[in-house]
């Protein structure tokens, strides 16, 4: 009898053990899977504030109309509660939902398709068990005809996506190849920065082709070229994915989002892999050449204050403060100006919009810090902002084109109707 005890003792023993070493699995899986949402930056379009997180609901404006994301929590009813792993699969990287409705490629499932079986796992474990299930029903995605009919994505889909796994770039060290996996997958970068061909699709999916990450434009923003960014060392581009800013620039428009939901929340290593591919791609368009002669004209005007454009006498009043007479900034706090992408953009709709309705950088772990840029839309009419912008694309070595009062009226409608 005493043998027996001491047996169902032991036996017992390695049953609690063995439990809790499933719990220490399962716990480390969602974790992992947690960390992945960040990666995809699954936050950013599913999560708003004041709402249960992932229940969706933001409202994301197309071409098409307006999207609005759905809710994946685990609620049954609600969410994705009664979805199987290979379910969550084609909804994330097919754009297939379970009763075969097809998304749109708001949800950047092209990109996602690269996603790995482990990683996807993982990603599902998470939203199954590590997200609370939210009842939150958001507004419904209603385009008009026939945008609305969504079966037609099957067409749009064999025709502009693919299904291919990631494949390692021949050659490269296993730092660069981790980039390219989180840069092509997961970060989905292409989605904002590869341009778009006449169905709306991106153009490219990896480094095999020139078009892949060479820039394009996103609701009247110019989205800049991240192909080997050569004005940038690999530090300073961690420092601005992780506290979106380093010594030159700083985010805005959508980017502040990214950073602030997804890339702030990389480890060093993974943020180190995304800089090594984006140098390893090189092939940028070249800013402006530096242009001492020219910037320094600018300054010695700007310092001497007399016989000044109307441009040059707003930047005094509006800008100099931070962006100083060099158009250099603060490192670090104040963006640089001088060579800067957004004011050398073809399209000045980003600088306009900076200008009009202002910019704040996001509080992150390593820059808890929010600075913010006021917006002027109240302080100066279309022609004032106009001079001033047209000032800032061509001062110091900037050399891009004047800006007119009607491409300042039309940001300043459309920020009104957003």
């Amino acid at each position: 009898m005493k043998t027996f005890f001491i047996a169902s003792s032991v036996l017992i023993s390695l049953g609690f053990a063995a439990s809790a070493q499933a719990e220490d699995a399962d716990a480390e899986l969602i974790g992992q899977g947690e960390y992945i949402s960040r990666l995809g930056d699954c936050g950013a379009c599913h999560s708003l504030p004041g709402k249960p997180a992932f229940s969706g609901g933001l409202a994301i404006e197309s071409a098409l109309g307006t999207i609005y994301s759905t809710n994946i929590t685990p609620d049954k009813a609600q969410g994705i509660g009664r979805y199987s792993e290979e379910q969550f699969s084609d909804a994330v990287r097919k754009g297939v939902l379970p009763d075969g409705t097809r998304l749109y490629p708001a949800m950047p499932y092209p990109d996602y398709a690269k996603i790995s079986d482990k990683d996807m796992h993982a990603l599902y474990a998470y939203f199954m068990h590590g997200v609370a299930p939210s009842a939150e029903s958001p507004p419904e995605t209603d385009l008009s005809f026939p945008f609305s009919q969504r079966w037609g994505m099957r067409f749009w889909n064999w025709a502009f996506s693919t299904d291919k796994p990631f494949r390692p770039v021949g050659g490269a060290s296993a730092e660069i190849n981790r980039g390219a996996y989180l840069v092509e997958s997961l970060g989905h970068c292409g989605s904002c920065h590869t341009p778009r061909g006449l169905g709306m699709n991106e153009k490219a999916f990896d480094s095999s082709s020139d078009a892949f990450l060479a820039g394009g434009n996103l609701n009247g923003w110019e989205v800049p070229s991240l192909r080997g960014l050569p004005r940038w060392s690999q530090q300073e581009i961690v420092d601005y994915l992780a506290t979106g800013r380093n010594d030159k620039a700083a985010v805005g428009g959508e980017m502040k989002s990214v950073v602030e939901h997804s890339t702030s929340w990389m480890t060093d290593a993974d943020l180190n892999a995304i800089a090594a591919y984006l140098k390893f791609l090189g092939n940028n368009p070249s800013l402006p050449a530096v242009d001492s002669g020219a910037a320094g004209a600018t300054e010695a005007k700007l310092t001497a204050a007399k016989d000044l454009t109307e441009g040059e006498r707003l930047y005094i009043d509006n800008c100099g403060a931070c962006h100083f007479v060099t158009g250099k900034g603060a490192p670090g706090i104040f963006p640089q100006l001088d060579q800067a992408t957004i004011v050398n953009a073809e399209d000045p709709g980003g600088l306009i919009h900076t200008i009009l309705a202002g910019a704040q950088q996001p509080s992150t772990a390593k820059a808890p810090s929010t600075l913010a840029m006021p917006g002027f839309a109240h302080r100066l009419n279309d022609e004032e902002v106009a001079a001033l912008a047209t000032f800032v694309r061509q001062g110091w070595s900037n050399k891009a084109a004047a800006v007119t009062a009607g491409d300042v009226a039309k940001v300043r409608k459309n920020l009104k109707e957003h």
